[in-house]
Formats: C-alpha cells, structure tokens, sequence
C-alpha cells in the first residue's frame, strides 16, 4: 500500500504537466527566435506566457490545477486564507486561483528605493494578517527572482506561506525557495518543467549572437519589433 499513492500521484503530475505543454502550445506560446530575458541571458526559444493568459477558458484550467493540491479534502475550507503573486502574470493567476478558492487575492508591485535596489511590496491597501496562510503563484519560473522577492514582502506582515506555485519551471527542477531575509525554505511546485537552454551573451556563448539573428526584448519591457513566426513544432 505504501506504494500506491506516490505511483498515483507521479501520474496525476505528469496528466497536469501534459495538459499544461499542451495549452501553452495551442496559443502559440513557445517562440522560435533570439530573446534577450529579463534576467540578461540569452534564449533561442521564448515562453510568452501572455499567450495563455489572455484565453480565460485556459487561464481558469491551470489555475483548477493549482487551487486542487491546497483545496483540501473538500469537505472544509481550503488549507490557504489567500494567494498572493507578483506583478504581471501573478496578478491574474492569482485572481483566479482566489476565485475558485473563495479566498482573497492580492498582488505585489516592483518599486525601486533611492539607492537603486528594486524590492516587491504590498500596495494599494492591500493587508496581511498576521498568521494568514498564503498561496504564492507566478507564471514562469527562470531564476525565481520574483517570488524570491515576494518572500519578504509577506513574511515583513508575518503571513505563514503554505506553499510556491508556479505554472512552468524552467530552473531545471527546483523544489524550493529561500528567503533572502530570513533563510528560511518553502516547497515550491510547477506544474510543467521545461528545459530550455539559456546562454550568456556574446557570440562566444550565444549560438544566436554568433550566428547574427536579431536579437527581441519581449515582454512589457521589450524594445525590440514584436516577435513573429509559428509556434516551436511539438518534438
């Protein structure tokens, strides 16, 4: 018996990692092309995670995904009093996720102190009791620096984080996040882990830098032309 319930949940994660590769390319969401990411490194294949979140129908999908593992056992309240994501794509998955909860959702904004170090914090009114359990969601996990950021944030208004949830993982299977202001550890899940190589720039290390591809910015800090092209064929 001891052996029936992690086969089972082994394959429960691989249906969801499936039906989560699945949505993201029917949108159109992996793009083929030379991607400058906000973390500088450098990609020849992007996630536009926008292309998903814009279909409410898929969006509402992968949220289910994410509200099952802390709904409970459906006969109490879900294990979590809110969810809590950054700013952009957190945002709505945290909405949502609430939504089909019934619990509250909240999001945290970047600002940037005057001497130029950018931290994550609460806004708008926006409150966390002390003791409060709390969902963090995010979309697309590269090097984790947004929910890293977000740790402080909700740990400075004593919330209790249950757990991190992100859509996709493309850190290479991180199981946790360490707060950088308290050390402490929480269990991070995704519910599709994706190997995308990522380079540094230069034509030394970059094979799209050396081969001359024009290099994009996506995303709201973009400053390249919109990217253009089919979805990377399902290999």
């Amino acid at each position: 018996m001891t052996t029936i319930k992690p086969a089972s949940d082994i394959a429960a994660r691989a249906v969801v990692a499936a039906r989560t590769e699945a949505l993201f390319r029917a949108s159109g969401a992996l793009r083929d092309g030379h991607f400058q990411l906000k973390s500088g490194r450098h990609a020849d294949v992007y996630l536009e995670k926008f292309a998903v979140l814009s279909d409410p129908a898929a969006t509402s999908e992968l949220c289910g995904y994410v509200a099952a593992r802390v709904r409970g056992d459906g006969a109490g309240p879900p294990l979590v009093d809110l969810v809590a994501g950054p700013t952009t794509g957190g945002l709505i998955l945290a909405f949502e996720t609430a939504r089909q909860l019934g619990v509250r959702s909240i999001f945290a904004e970047e600002v940037r102190d005057d001497d130029g170090h950018t931290r994550r914090e609460f806004r708008r009114g926006f409150r966390i009791e002390p003791g409060e359990r709390v969902l963090l969601v995010d979309d697309v996990l590269t090097t984790g620096g947004s929910l890293l950021a977000m740790l402080p944030a909700v740990e400075a208004m004593g919330g209790e984080i249950v757990e991190c949830a992100v859509l996709v993982d493309r850190s290479g299977g991180r199981s946790t996040l360490t707060s950088p202001g308290t050390d402490r550890t929480y269990p991070l899940r995704a519910l599709w882990q994706l190997d995308l190589p990522t380079y540094e720039p230069g034509p030394a290390t970059c094979p799209r830098c050396a081969d001359g591809t024009p290099l994009h910015t996506p995303g709201s800090s973009g400053t390249g032309p919109p990217v253009e092209g089919p979805p990377v064929p399902h290999g």
